[in-house]
């Protein structure tokens, strides 16, 4: 039987989830190209303990984009962050913050699953360029088991390049 409740992981070694990821697939998002390809994902851990979010693709024409964001860590649940890409200046205001939940991490950190309660965002991470196909299709059951619609899901190409600026 389906469950379509969202449970992000009890336990998340947040320094082991530092790092550069690179996205293997989403749900459409309305701030980001359907055709983006080589989008990566660097977090990192600021001096006040909150994570720095660094989003990289190239769009549909080749460009490059970037997003810089903050993610507060939930101290009562570790895999979940509450994510701004705010200016900084803006990220006080009230309801500017979204949930960023690690629903799925495997032992080594090699792949991460990550997605929003209400079922709208998600995003299937691996560290490597190109993901283990069975481990991409695993997590993706994951996604199924927790009342993802995947329908609309979108395989990002990915070269292994890193966006620069």
């Amino acid at each position: 039987m389906e469950d379509d409740l969202v449970r992000s992981v009890p336990a998340l070694e947040l320094a082991r989830y530092l790092g550069l990821w690179y996205e293997q697939g989403r749900l459409p998002l309305r701030f980001e190209d359907d055709e983006a390809r080589d989008v990566t994902a660097e977090y990192s851990l600021a001096e006040d303990g909150t994570v720095t979010v660094d989003n990289r693709c190239l769009d549909r024409n080749g460009e490059p984009q970037r997003a810089l964001g903050q993610g507060i860590p939930d101290p009562e649940h570790p895999g979940r962050l509450r994510v701004s890409f705010l200016p900084e200046k803006l990220r006080w205001l009230p309801f500017t913050r979204a949930d960023y939940w690690v629903l799925r991490v495997d032992d080594d950190y090699r792949h991460a699953l990550v997605g929003t309660p209400d079922h709208r965002y998600l995003w299937l991470l691996s560290r490597e360029a190109q993901a283990d196909p069975a481990a991409a299709e695993s997590f993706l059951q994951t996604a199924r088991d927790q009342g993802f619609d995947l329908e609309a899901w979108i395989r990002t190409p990915q070269s292994g390049a890193v966006v620069s600026f």
